[in-house]
């Protein structure tokens, strides 16, 4: 009986060896997959409704007043910025960890205005401190973005 063989391609081989032999780096990549996945998940469901039915449920009313829209529309709204950020983080997590702290610390602020919701509010400060964790750790891993310069440019 044939065993299949898993083939790893060098790129999948040298980002394995490093999780294993650079700690901070697995913990890099795990910030950085996860803070890919979970806002993608969560925007998406903003339309598909599979973990609740009831996203404007989590809207505080004076934030519902506000709205020149229904709470309905605003959790669109909400869900296309989240699947927005999740790429945002797959392109460049050095910068939109940034983007998802700030991000999460408006849903914080939204959470703790609208009583009953405390423990998703503390969920979602656990949430705000892997962003920056992810944050900094991108700070080593992540190369920052820079300018080309003229005579190479033109080359």
């Amino acid at each position: 009986m044939n065993t299949p063989t898993i083939r790893h391609t060098p790129v999948a081989t040298s980002v394995l060896e490093r999780v294993r032999s650079d700690s901070a780096y697995g913990a890099f990549v795990l910030l950085y997959i996860g803070y890919v996945v979970l806002p993608l998940w969560m925007g998406i469901d903003k339309y598909a409704k599979v973990l609740t039915d009831d996203w404007p449920g989590y809207l505080a009313p004076w934030i519902v007043d506000l709205l020149p829209f229904s709470a309905q529309t605003a959790m669109y709204v909400v869900g296309a910025v989240e699947i927005l950020a999740a790429v945002l983080v797959a392109i460049k997590p050095r910068y939109a960890s940034f983007v998802v702290a700030a991000w999460l610390a408006g849903i914080i602020i939204n959470l703790l205005t609208y009583s009953g919701f405390y423990d998703v509010a503390l969920r979602d400060f656990g949430l705000l401190i892997g962003a920056l964790a992810l944050a900094a750790l991108a700070a080593r891993y992540d190369s920052p973005w820079t300018r080309r310069s003229r005579s190479r440019a033109a080359i």
